[in-house]
């Protein structure tokens, strides 16, 4: 059996097989999503889903779903599966359901009376296009297949209803049809390998429902336009290929097409290989001359935090260092295009936010650490030193130096950290003043500014950056390091709070630390003790005020919950590099038994990836979007470090603390 094979048992318990959904995307922004089942459970699941620049910013459902029927003497078995009211599924075709596997593509094997019949799916890398295998490996009488194809066009914020504004016109194509719902949209050109007979027979598929959006709280059902049906015989031994795009294809090429997009795909046949897979679905490249990482699907865009904290995971990692340059020189850009005149950036939201600078450099420190400090200084010197001189002039619009030395920004009405949910237009968690994690990240920039200017020979620059990096990590440990061992998680005015959060971590973790090995040591008991779960770390921990482990019910009641006790599986990054720095050789058997439990979850939620977040409390059922890249890339991170030398000892980094700090007063 492989890796990701699911067999009979399984796929006919619903209230199993409906929770594993697939994804497959493309470099356009495009994907196709659904159940192992091909049942739809979310309103952004479809077989081609798209953007469509003409109408607006979002993915659009094109076509929804294609329903398969072997007929043999007049019989019909229909493989399809939809749910409709009162939990009711029509019309039942996963009862012929033998196996299921995600190896290289997604592979379902039928079986009905005599007939065996393979399908497989894959989704075009580089066109808006899903492609189908349909084999049929048995059979003792004569066989007709029978597509019916269920139209949505569509938002995907949005649900579509019967309604007369439909065209219901099409045109004959090579093997198929073209069609459009709607104006404004593309065609959709629905095709064969063989030449089907079309059957004309629009009808409106009525009240189907997403269980998913009925437990997320919105409205779940509608209904899907079907033109009519496609009916083609096949042979024993014999494949015929499927396409479904927005451009024409010669039929001839079909073939040739689904082996060539086959041979493309690293097989999912390990944890690693599923979490490359993973990552490379996020690289989004709308034109030849940029490229970007998307967020998550199905409904994130590309946000600038998530960018640079995902990049060194989702390229470096699976070392690919020319998509890292590709993607950090668009990134570069719009950096500089904001730090010169404020300007914000189209597509990659969120570049003012505060901490997007400190990531930035974080991500360049990556590719130092990866690929030498001397290619880092060569591609990205000048970037960095130039970040730290806007940060230090006190540029930017909301992250101020003071005469401490640490950097301070208002949160109070506006989230400026990744924990970003709101409540009323106010952030839940008002993050303000002196937080954590940047003040860690400052500290760590300005001593990686000094390691890149002594390389260029620049000392006296060097010797300036050390001197503000030791006043600075000075002033942190008095900061923020509290009577009980643990780090404040920010400090505002005169208050500071107490909560057992998880940034704290970043102060352990990054390479340059401004805290000993004793208050390390402190800072990662505690986040063991109180935020570690198998899939991630907490947001908050049990013991603090306002626990939410669960992030389920209205989205306003999921809001509530999202920095609230649910767990993250990119802190996982941050705390199991700082056990390593810590413990170094003795720490890696801990660290391999912690990637355990989010080897599971490859075939849980979504196969072959990791969610968004996971609740707090057991079972930690995973929750919100069904890939999100930070929580794929840091996993990637920490398999690498796994493989890479060692980290320093912590004598090594006992020694460099007191050597930095020493300098300092002197």
């Amino acid at each position: 059996m492989g890796y990701l094979n699911f067999d009979k048992t399984l796929l006919i318990n619903l209230e199993e097989s409906l929770q594993r959904e697939i994804l497959r995307t493309n470099r356009g922004g495009a994907y196709h999503a659904g159940t192992i089942v091909d049942c739809n459970t979310r309103k952004y699941h479809g077989l081609l889903v798209m953007p469509v620049p003409a109408l607006d910013e979002d993915n659009h459902v094109i076509l929804s779903s294609l329903d398969a029927t072997v007929i043999q003497h007049g019989a019909e078995f229909n493989l399809g599966l939809h749910r409709y009211d009162n939990n009711h599924f029509s019309p039942n075709g996963h009862k012929y359901i033998r196996e299921y596997d995600v190896a290289t593509n997604a592979r379902a094997l039928f079986r009905v009376g005599g007939v065996i019949l393979s399908k497989e799916q894959l989704f075009s890398t580089f066109e808006n296009r899903i492609l189908i295998k349909y084999s049929l490996l048995d059979a003792h009488s004569p066989t007709i297949l029978r597509f019916k194809p269920f139209l949505a066009f569509r938002n995907v914020n949005e649900l579509t209803f019967e309604n007369e504004h439909v065209n219901k016109n099409y045109t004959e194509v090579a093997n198929g049809i073209k069609t459009r719902m709607y104006e404004g949209y593309p065609d959709l050109y629905m095709q064969f390998s063989k030449p089907p007979a079309f059957v004309f027979q629009p009808v409106w598929n009525k009240n189907i429902e997403y269980s998913k959006e009925m437990e997320r709280g919105y409205p779940y059902r509608e209904d899907l336009y079907v033109p009519g049906y496609f009916e083609l015989e096949i042979e024993k031994g014999e494949s015929v290929y499927f396409s479904g795009g927005d451009t024409l294809i010669d039929p001839s090429v079909l073939a040739e097409k689904f082996r060539e997009e086959q041979q493309r795909r690293t097989p999912r046949n390990s944890f690693y290989n599923c979490l490359k897979n993973a990552a490379q679905q996020f690289y989004f490249r709308p034109n030849e001359e940029d490229a970007y990482l998307i967020a998550g699907y199905p409904w994130f865009k590309v946000r600038a935090r998530d960018l640079f904290i995902a990049l060194p995971g989702c390229t470096l990692s699976i070392d690919d260092p020319a998509r890292f340059e590709k993607i950090a020189g668009t990134a570069v850009s719009a950096l500089r295009r904001f730090m010169k005149n404020g300007a914000t950036d189209r597509v990659i939201t969120g570049i003012d936010l505060p901490d997007v600078l400190l990531w930035a450099s974080w991500a360049f420190q990556q590719y130092a650490e990866a690929y030498g400090v001397e290619k880092c200084n060569a591609l990205y010197g000048k970037i960095i030193q130039d970040m730290i001189d806007y940060i230090k002039a006190g540029k930017h619009p909301n992250l101020l130096p003071d005469e401490s030395g640490l950097l301070r920004c208002d949160g109070k009405e506006k989230a400026v950290t990744w924990m970003n949910s709101t409540s009323a237009g106010k952030p839940i968690v008002p993050r303000s003043g002196y937080i954590v994690e940047l003040n860690a990240l400052w500290y760590n920039l300005l001593k990686f500014g000094a390691e890149l200017a002594e390389q260029t020979g620049n000392a006296k620059r060097a010797a300036a950056l050390e001197e503000a990096a030791g006043a600075t990590g000075q002033v942190f440990a008095g900061t923020f390091v509290n009577e009980y061992g643990y780090l404040f998680d920010y400090i505002d005015g005169s208050q500071a709070n107490w909560s057992v959060r998880p940034n704290m971590l970043f102060a352990v973790s990054l390479h340059y630390s401004p805290l000993d090995r004793r208050q390390k040591r402190a800072v990662l008991n505690i986040v063991t003790k109180e935020l570690l779960t198998p899939k991630g770390i907490r947001s908050l921990s049990p013991k603090s005020e306002g626990y939410r482990p669960y992030y389920v019910g209205t989205q306003e009641e999921r809001d509530l919950a999202y920095h609230q006790g649910t767990a993250w599986s990119w802190l996982l990054g941050a705390y199991l590099e700082a056990y390593l720095r810590l413990y170094r050789t003795s720490g890696i058997s801990f660290v391999e038994r912690m990637l355990i439990g989010l080897d599971d979850e490859m075939g849980r939620h979504c196969i072959g990836t990791i969610s968004e977040l996971f609740d707090g409390n057991p079972p930690f059922q995973s929750r919100g979007a069904i890939s999100f890249a930070m929580n794929v890339a840091e996993i990637l991170r920490v398999l690498k470090l796994l493989d890479a030398s060692p980290l320093p000892s912590p004598k090594e980094e006992e020694k460099e603390y007191h050597n930095r700090h020493c300098e300092s007063k002197v």
